[in-house]
């Protein structure tokens, strides 16, 4: 099933109940969907972007372009993803993307309930995209993707500096967390990009071909 939208910002039209918002930006027909917590922490908040107008922004943004996800970012907009307007689209993604945990712009650290209560938009993005791949940014994100999205909550430990670029099998999901950016050490931006390169030289779409149910030698591929 493919989405039928060329939006690139906010393309299902979230309105969460809230002053300001960062909604999901990217490809609606995605492979990858990165996950970010809020843009208290993950920026966004004058792009309208997700990842972009922090200090580590270039770093991040230029791993995922190494890495393939991105396309990088458009002409005469800065390093940082900042620079555009409204209405541009200044981050070029294909095949990926990029949203929050909790996409409402907080007062502070957001609350438990409010967490909550953003569960609803961003699952029900997540589940529109049906990404084969999701890539949680930090800690919070990360957990939360492997409690709600995979098996292996349970078994294992949420040490960002050791699941960094690992490849993890969820339920329907391959999983491959990214530890927080503004925590990178050196060497963190290049296993990022290293991880990424090798995942996208394998078949990771997580598929499976029920042609053999229906009539015809055509195959029919399912989520």
């Amino acid at each position: 099933m493919q989405n039928v939208t060329d939006r690139t910002r906010n393309p299902f039209g979230m309105r969460p109940d809230c002053g300001s918002f960062v909604p999901g930006y990217g490809d609606a027909n995605a492979d990858f969907h990165v996950v970010g917590d809020h843009p208290g922490t993950h920026g966004g908040v004058g792009t309208g972007v997700p990842f972009t107008g922090e200090p580590w922004s270039p770093a991040f943004l230029s791993a995922l372009t190494e890495g393939g996800l991105i396309a990088g970012v458009a002409e005469g907009v800065a390093p940082d993803g900042t620079g555009g307007d409204a209405e541009s689209e200044p981050v070029r993604t294909e095949r990926t993307y990029l949203s929050y945990l909790h996409m409402c712009v907080p007062d502070g650290e957001p609350t438990a309930a409010s967490y909550d209560d953003m569960e609803r938009f961003f699952d029900a993005e997540l589940r529109a995209i049906a990404a084969h791949v999701l890539l949680p940014v930090g800690a919070r994100a990360t957990e939360h993707v492997l409690e709600q999205y995979t098996a292996r909550a349970w078994k294992t430990e949420v040490d960002m500096a050791a699941l960094h670029g690992e490849e993890l099998l969820g339920s329907g999901w391959l999983v491959l967390p990214i530890r927080d950016p503004a925590e990178w050490e050196a060497g963190d931006a290049d296993r990022l990009v290293d991880a990424l390169r090798e995942l996208r030289s394998t078949d990771f779409r997580r598929e499976s071909d029920l042609g053999r149910f229906v009539a015809g030698s055509d195959p029919y591929l399912v989520r």
